[in-house]
């Protein structure tokens, strides 16, 4: 009878979940815009030292096995076995924690070892705690020591746990799929049914973001994966209890002598109290404080200097950019040269795999654009897709000469060069470093616009005896062994993730990576790409702290509308009067963030949002009068204040009118704008007296 019971409910989970999906892809879905938040003073925001002690207890119990767990918080079959209900068939040892910031920014790590009894295959856990962070995270490793292929492994989770939290609701997010709702937050109450989230078409964030705040009564975590390919998470909730799991989403494979395979990377950020806003800002402050590479600023701006449209000479470019005067560049850190600086047909998208400077456009390379931005003062931004290649190039050539390089799909125009060939991958890392250095690129702009899974799924079949999932397992590896050689050979080296957008931004990309273009759908002049590009900073905002996109320069409203910490101008951009402004601003949204109205891109909607500093004495609000706004007035509460300190709080265009009200004044009482009619944009300045 149970399991009877077990099916109805699986049959039902799975029509809902199906249901779910498809009703979260309407646009003129509108259920989300309504998700508010309590108040939270700064010091109920700020990570406590009970928080920091939750997550070394629970680090401790379920990672170090220091405790009485004999579950472990990961799972994987060996042989239709799997690891938790056949413990014993495994010998465990854990090595000592290594001094803070010896493996990964202000992290202790620590090493498992799983030995199977009865074959070759050993699993290592490389796990880290970030103590200050109240945040760990762990990656399990699978390695086949024998001389013959191992016992099949199958259903590995990289999380497999339950967690004491009450009452719980979820809050996750859409991912980048080219749509004015793009990072659009998403909030579910949680039950014993299972909801799955899972990527689309290989890349893993065009459908969710892998980000989830499992909010209760007594506290919360927020559950991070890093996996930039299929990845598939189910959360669900009993009682007390919130059970989370994670893998990459179809594996079953064995594994050849020496072969090993990893699963997703996992964080899990502890907080207490029942505001999920506290786990939204631990989960940032670790993001901003352990995960995004170190060289990386809190703004990055780029010019555009050539783009796919483009079809001048180097020297015609470099005589056009002469027109503008010295002051056109001191603002801007970077020049951006995106697709089409190589030889192509039709256009761009067709000379894929030609990593060879046009020599009609570029007869001196490409470093003579290096050479003239570095004269300007800036460095030079270089756009690649290295892993679509397209018939007649370079790497088409190149891959064709050595087995299992290329992938191939029916009627599909692209091959894939296949990273899961370690020499392939070799190849790719002494080419493009080489290239980078040489030619003086500061910036290795990385692009991905097609789908991979029915490749992977191919090689599978083709080149690895049909075991599911393991070209994608080893693929995604060696992207990362990729952009970690290019960081370690290259000095200096900022990696900007593109994907078709912000279609890669897993915890692994952002460990390498920021986003400077985030979604397709600023490629064009929709009518509500304002409002779409307000509500989308309003919502990657919850997760990571760094993202860009174009600056729209046409207006006040629309130049405010780009204020953002990374972002693209181009050469129009400069005869805007707000040309080079708001760089303070953009300073700004690199640590806490609170929003201050409910989401949304709807034109007759209100939207707010602030950030501010760690210390809660210094920041901004964005506050968006839409153009079918109809109310004359509005009234903003700031959040994540000392509620008894005095703060000095003014509109940014009117800084000679200064209020002083205490933080708790200013999050109960607010303060009440003047809306004018048409589109208008407020920038709400606050410091505290003693800042």
């Amino acid at each position: 009878m149970s399991e009877f019971i077990m099916a109805i409910v699986m049959f039902f989970s799975s029509l809902f979940g199906s249901f779910v999906t498809f009703f979260e892809r309407l646009p003129e879905n509108q259920y989300n815009a309504d998700i508010v938040f309590e108040s939270i003073t700064a010091e109920e925001t700020k990570i406590s030292e009970k928080e920091k002690q939750l997550c070394r207890e629970w680090f401790d119990n379920n990672i170090l096995l220091k405790g009485d767990v004999r579950n472990l918080p990961y799972d994987f079959n060996v042989a239709d076995k799997a690891l938790n209900k056949n413990i014993d068939d495994w010998d465990i040892s854990v090595g000592g924690e290594s001094q803070t910031g010896a493996v990964y920014k202000d992290g202790k790590t620590t090493y498992v070892y799983l030995t199977h009894k009865s074959s070759g295959l050993k699993a290592t856990v490389e796990a880290t705690i970030y103590e200050d962070f109240a945040t760990c995270e762990w990656t399990v490793y699978i390695e086949n020591t024998a001389q013959e292929n191992s016992p099949v492994v199958s259903s590995f989770y990289a999380v497999n746990t339950a967690l004491n939290i009450e009452n719980a609701q979820a809050y996750y997010s859409k991912g980048s799929y080219d749509e004015p709702y793009d990072f659009a937050l998403m909030q579910k109450s949680l039950s014993i049914i299972p909801k799955t989230f899972t990527s689309y078409d290989g890349r893993p964030t065009d459908k969710y973001l892998p980000y989830f705040n499992i909010s209760g009564e007594n506290g919360g975590v927020v559950f991070g994966v890093g996996w930039s390919g299929l990845w598939q998470a189910d959360i669900a909730a009993s009682g007390k209890s919130v059970s989370i799991k994670a893998k990459q989403e179809s594996f079953k494979a064995y594994l050849e002598p020496g072969e090993s395979v990893r699963s997703p990377l996992v964080s899990l950020s502890f907080y207490d109290g029942d505001n999920p806003l506290k786990g939204f800002n631990t989960f940032r402050s670790w993001i901003s404080g352990c995960v995004y590479p170190e060289n990386i600023p809190d703004t990055l701006t780029m010019l555009e200097f050539s783009g796919p449209a483009h079809t001048q000479t180097a020297a015609e470019l470099m005589a056009a950019a002469d027109g503008f005067g010295e002051k056109t560049y001191a603002p801007v850190d970077y020049f951006w040269m995106d697709a089409g600086w190589y030889k192509y047909n039709e256009g761009w998208h067709d000379g894929v795999g030609s990593w060879v400077a046009n020599p009609n456009r570029f007869p001196n390379g490409i470093i003579e654009v290096s050479e003239y931005a570095a004269s300007k003062g800036c460095g030079l931004v270089l756009w690649f897709e290295p892993e679509r290649v397209r018939r007649d190039t370079l790497f088409c050539k190149k891959g064709a000469e050595n087995e299992n390089w290329l992938i191939s799909v029916k009627d599909e125009d692209n091959y894939m060069f296949n990273l899961a060939e370690d020499g392939a991958t070799d190849y790719l890392i002494e080419y493009i470093s080489d290239f980078l250095i040489e030619n003086k690129i500061s910036v290795y702009r990385q692009d991905f616009n097609f789908s991979p899974d029915v490749y992977w799924a191919q090689a599978d079949k083709e080149y690895y005896g049909g075991r599911t999932g393991i070209t994608e397992n080893h693929y995604v590896t060696n992207l990362y062994r990729y952009l970690d050689s290019l960081c370690e050979n290259v000095d200096g080296l900022i990696i900007d993730n593109c994907a078709s957008g912000g279609r890669r931004l897993d915890l692994e990309m952002a460990r390498r990576s920021v986003p400077v273009w985030r979604s397709d759908y600023n490629c064009n002049p929709h009518e509500d790409i304002l409002e779409a590009t307000q509500a989308q900073t309003y919502g990657l905002s919850f997760w990571l702290p760094l993202s860009g996109t174009v600056v729209y320069s046409g207006s006040e409203y629309a130049s405010r509308t780009s204020i953002i910490p990374l972002c693209v101008e181009t050469f129009g951009t400069v005869h805007s009067p707000h040309y080079g402004e708001y760089i303070t601003q953009r300073e700004m949204m690199n640590e806490y963030y609170y929003p201050l109205s409910a989401g949304g891109y709807f034109s007759d909607r209100m939207l707010a949002m602030q950030y501010s500093d760690y210390s809660a004495s210094s920041g901004m609000a964005l506050v968006y009068k839409r153009a079918d706004v109809t109310d004359s007035e509005y009234t903003v509460r700031l959040n994540g204040l000392e509620e008894n300190t005095v703060y000095s709080v003014y509109d940014y265009d009117k800084p000679e009118t200064v209020l002083q009200k205490t933080g708790a004044e200013l999050m109960t009482d607010g303060i009440t704008l003047t809306l004018p009619e048409g589109e208008k944009a407020f920038i709400i300045m606050f410091n505290s007296q003693s800042a």
